[in-house]
């Protein structure tokens, strides 16, 4: 009797647990409940699902409860039952928020750009003959994508092995003398890990479907390797594009560059430091130009560790990445900060960050971007997405989708404008 009695207890208080963990894991998706420290890294996982796959949340916690409800007491699955109806609501409303993502892109759009810009990219490159409407990107179907593309895969581009290898995305019936308008992958991973798969697949498969050429990049990883050895691979990377692509149907004329996270913070710097021999050693006349960059939730500026850095960067860059003080040599991290290099002649941007990000403080995106806004003579987008976490776009979620389709919009604007100038007298 007294073990009966201690099982029933136990799954009572069971019960609570699992309603009140499910609970905050919603309420953690509206404000995360951590942004310092190991526990920021729960509160951004749990964040990211709950936001980007919020029905398939719902179903997971009403399914669970459904199953184990029958077995409480009245007043606990009174309590569990309410709950679970509150998170609902909640995720019901990520959800919504998810398929109106547009919105907040279209403003942004329509702001850098002018609400005069196109809206599509028909007419503008050559699409494949199979036509070139874009697949809708779904999750499941993002895990296996590069095989449907990634004909030309692990190309070497440099002498450390599989850290200088890219793939090239590409619709197998693009004709290749397309000519077709390139763009330039950087996975993230804080400087310490990341592959050239897993990441970006929405935007790149979208691209892709449409007519373009995509190239994603592994380049070295710190502790074993120190600044800049990273972005010296990714320039590298770059000039090998610019002087390879066209055998594959690119055109090297028209380069654009993105990445997310640390990936954010190396094509940002790549596309504001074109040809700059510091980044270049032994290539220092090849070019790296690009004629547009959209980095999502990146680190631009190394310098503020107070105010606009997650707390465990500091120590990540000093130990690992840079290996030295910034107190002893802040010109490091001055030089290393893409904020820094931004000049008149910058190429166009579209800055993508979430504003719920746990990892990277939208605060860098935001000066990042009036910066640029201060200084540029290029076109200046920024999206600053409501309840979005880091990583937003790994996944086919309905946001990553309107992510794709919104930069699609603003690189056909840059496309087009560009093609305009080249044909002019």
């Amino acid at each position: 009797m007294q073990k009966a009695r201690i099982v029933y207890l136990a799954r009572q208080v069971g019960s609570l647990a699992v309603t009140a963990v499910t609970a905050a894991s919603t309420l953690n998706g509206y404000r995360p409940l951590a942004r310092s420290g190991y526990p920021s890294m729960f509160s951004w996982a749990f964040g990211l699902v709950v936001t980007e796959f919020p029905l398939q949340t719902l179903v997971s916690q009403l399914g669970g409860l459904t199953l184990t409800a029958r077995r409480l007491a009245r007043p606990v699955r009174a309590i569990a039952w309410l709950v679970a109806a509150l998170s609902a609501l909640g995720l019901l409303n990520f959800s919504r928020a998810g398929h109106q993502a547009a919105g907040p892109l279209t403003a942004a759009l329509n702001e850098g750009l002018g609400p005069a810009r196109r809206t599509d990219s028909a007419g503008l490159w050559r699409a494949p003959a199979g036509g070139g409407t874009a697949k809708a990107p779904g999750a499941v179907r993002m895990l296996r994508i590069w095989r449907d593309y990634a004909h030309d895969a692990d190309i070497s581009y440099g002498e450390y092995g599989g850290a200088n290898r890219l793939d090239i995305w590409r619709r197998p019936d693009l004709d290749p003398t397309a000519a077709a308008p390139v763009l330039f992958q950087i996975p993230g991973g804080a400087w310490t890990t990341g592959n050239k798969r897993g990441q970006a697949h929405p935007l790149m498969s979208h691209l892709v479907e449409l007519g373009w050429i995509c190239v994603a990049v592994n380049y070295r990883h710190s502790p074993r390797n120190t600044w800049p050895d990273h972005i010296v691979d990714v320039k590298r990377a770059l000039a090998w594009v610019k002087a390879h692509i066209a055998q594959y149907g690119g055109d090297p004329d028209f380069v654009a560059i993105t990445g997310g996270s640390a990936g954010g913070h190396l094509s940002s710097l790549a596309a504001l430091t074109p040809n700059d021999p510091r980044y270049q050693p032994g290539f220092e006349d090849a070019d790296t130009t690009v004629q547009a960059a959209v980095p999502f939730y990146g680190v631009y500026d190394f310098t503020r560790f107070e105010d606009a850095m997650h707390p465990t960067m500091p120590e990540l860059l000093e130990r690992m990445v840079i290996k030295e003080r910034h107190s002893t040599n802040p010109r490091v991290y001055a030089d290393a900060s893409p904020v820094n290099h931004v000049s008149a002649d910058a190429p166009p941007f579209f800055v993508l960050h979430g504003r719920n990000d746990s990892l990277v403080p939208v605060e860098q995106a935001r000066a990042f971007v009036a910066r640029l806004r201060d200084v540029s003579t290029s076109p200046v987008a920024y999206a600053e997405l409501p309840f979005t976490q880091h990583a937003f776009d790994m996944f086919g979620s309905v946001r990553a989708a309107h992510a794709a389709v919104a930069v699609e919009h603003f690189l056909a604007e840059i496309y087009a404008n560009r093609r305009v100038r080249v044909a002019a007298p």
